[in-house]
Parts: structure tokens; sequence; C-alpha cells
């Protein structure tokens, strides 16, 4: 991923997981990266990380459901490394699933004033960064669920198809202004969260994997190359499409 080198990157949701991973990868290919999360001690442990490893990196503790937090993280992008080039939306909030007529109204709008209206607003405001800039790549992170269905889960699998239509919109409007937006559609991943359901629960895992096509459960880095790849030039005439990166999860 040499082809970063110099670029400015941006990640929400970085201070652990999926997140994380995006974040190391994209300094590792040589962009320069703005770590944003609302949990200080994981934002600041991947900055770190980041700059031990030689690149230049920043934490910003931003609650993406708050447009000043949004804004403010953007802003920190363009002040300390000249602009943004690519971002990559991963910050979700994450609610007990429940069957949708037991949601309360109080868990919906703080799961979806995250898991929507966050992603809309860190879209808004990257969009109008990278048309100073001249173009740039943002990348969504869905649900590699997004053509099935779940129960308890109306408020994530909603959420995450509202996601895929905000970003084939914005990319029908934006990419005659050169910039690029996809989405990935992850699998199961071995992200903390997770590791604390194996702990708890092994059954659910093993049905996880056995749902599998590749017969195993991914590691965040998997998944991070495909993100990484569409904020990469290597894939410059990629937009308005969401890449699986499953194991086929969605086959079976």
């Amino acid at each position: 991923m040499g082809s970063l080198a110099g670029k400015s990157a941006l990640v929400t949701g970085a201070g652990r997981g999926l997140g994380r991973a995006c974040a190391l990868l994209l300094a590792r290919g040589g962009a320069r990266v703005v770590v944003g999360d609302i949990d200080e001690a994981g934002g600041e442990e991947t900055a770190r990380l980041i700059r031990d490893a030689g690149t230049e990196a920043v934490f910003v503790r931003a609650d993406i459901a708050r447009a000043a937090d949004v804004q403010a993280m953007v802003q920190r992008a363009v002040e300390s490394f000249g602009g943004l080039d690519c971002a990559i939306n991963n910050a979700a909030r994450f609610i007990k699933p429940k069957p949708l007529a037991e949601i309360s109204e109080e868990d919906w709008v703080a799961s979806t004033s995250v898991n929507v209206t966050g992603t809309f607003l860190c879209m808004k405001h990257e969009i109008e960064a990278m048309l100073e800039r001249g173009g740039g790549s943002i990348v969504n992170i869905g649900s590699g669920r997004e053509t099935t269905g779940e129960k308890g889960l109306s408020w994530y699998l909603g959420a995450k198809q509202a996601i895929y239509g905000m970003t084939k919109c914005a990319a029908l409007e934006y990419g005659g202004k050169g910039i690029r937006i996809n989405a990935v559609a992850p699998g199961p991943m071995w992200t903390p969260a997770l590791r604390e359901t194996a702990a708890q629960n092994p059954g659910h895992v093993e049905a996880r994997q056995a749902h599998v096509p590749l017969g195993r459960i991914a590691e965040p880095e998997e998944v991070a190359e495909a993100a990484v790849w569409l904020c990469s030039p290597a894939a410059g005439y990629v937009t308005g499409t969401t890449l699986s990166a499953d194991g086929g999860y969605t086959l079976i």
C-alpha cells in the first residue's frame, strides 16, 4: 500500500478492533492518520502504535453523534496534515439484541444517532474537506448480512442498510468531483466484542464459524485490507460498490 505515502487519512472507531486494524494498515502504507474514537485510552494507544512504527498520527476524541465533534475531528486532519484524502467510517454503537417491539425509544435513538446519523455527519464533513482537496475516497463499514435478516438486530441491520443507501447516493453525487465512496461488508471477525461473547457463550462462535464457507472467523486485519485497498489509488475506478469480506458468509 505504498501508494498511500503522504496521504492524510481519518478512521473513526479506531480505538480497537477493525478500526485500529484499518488505522495501522493505512499508516503502514505511508498515510498520516487521524485516529477518531470516543474511547480516549484505546484511541491514544492506536495513535501511539502508529507513531512508534514511524508514521505521523494524532488522536481526536469524538462522539460522531455530535456534529461539532465530527466537524472538529475533520478539521484536525486538515490542520495537521494539510487536507483529507481518505476516510474509513467504522464507529458504531451497540445495544442488546431485542425483538423490534421490545426496543425502547431511548435505545433506538442511542443506536441510530451513531450508526446512521453519525455516519451521515462523518460523510458530510469528510466530503466538504475532500471537495476543497480536489478529491478523495470514503469507505463506510457495513455488515456482511446486508441481504439477510437476523432476530434481534433490526436496530443494527436497519442502520447498515441505511449506510449502503447513503453510500450509493453519495457516490453518484460526488464521483464527478473526484470523490469515490464505497462500503465494506465484513463477516464474523475476532473483534474484542466477539472474544467477550466467545468467553461467555462458545456455542455462539461455533455457530457463526459453521456458517462461513471458509470455515473460520476472520482477523480484523483481513477485513482492513479490503477497506484500505478501496482507499488506495489501486481502486481508482471503483465507486458506489459494497465489497464483501465475509468468507462467503452470505452465500449460505
